[in-house]
């Protein structure tokens, strides 16, 4: 493991993470910080039994009219919603492993950075039609190739994997009946009482 580290560090790649990070002004990279934090608090995660209503006479039902619809939903898009992410972020993976196109894509990608890291440790210099890059542009450039190879390769896993979790999501927070919120488990809690 120090092995790895002590390559990372030593890596061009390292300090170019470094300086893109040094360049986000504090200001932002605070407001980042705790709002990443208050959004994806594991307090927030809702337990099995709340999120499928184990245990209760009748969990989910169809409200039939659209003003109860309404309010239900918005209340379990917001008491829900980090299950919700968890659940899309679950689909999304699944789909991808069932696409073989996207694991060798992404595979590929792995061995051409791999390949760049060596030829930066080993100071070799990457030359394209005759031009000697720098590090830093070779390192821009391979990330602006990877995003654009990715957004390909995963654009219809994306997309069936957003519109699967959107599809559930809204069948959950439509007719997952009303309950007492306040009395409902974390996830957390839920774990230390198995």
């Amino acid at each position: 493991m120090n092995e790895a580290k002590e390559k990372w560090d030593s890596s061009n790649v390292s300090k170019a993470v470094n300086s893109a990070v040094a360049a986000v002004p504090q200001g932002t990279k605070d407001f980042l910080s705790s709002t990443t934090g208050e959004l994806f608090d594991r307090k927030n995660l809702r337990g099995f039994k709340a999120c499928f209503g184990m245990g209760e006479d009748k969990p989910f039902s169809l409200e039939k009219s659209f003003g109860p619809l309404k309010e239900r939903v918005t209340t379990n898009l917001t008491f829900f919603y980090l299950n919700y992410v968890l659940f899309g972020a679950l689909v999304f993976c699944l789909t991808m492993i069932g696409s073989p196109s996207a694991i060798i894509g992404i595979g590929a990608l792995a061995v051409v950075w791999l390949v760049f890291i060596q030829r930066a440790k080993q100071n070799k210099p990457i030359t394209i039609l005759g031009k000697e890059l720098t590090d830093k542009q070779a390192t821009d450039g391979l990330i602006l190739i990877s995003a654009v190879v990715l957004f390909f390769i995963l654009e219809g896993v994306f997309w069936y994997a957003l519109g699967t979790t959107v599809l559930l999501t809204i069948l959950h927070a439509a007719t997952r009946s009303e309950f007492n919120y306040q009395e409902v488990p974390s996830a957390d809690d839920e774990l230390a009482k198995a």
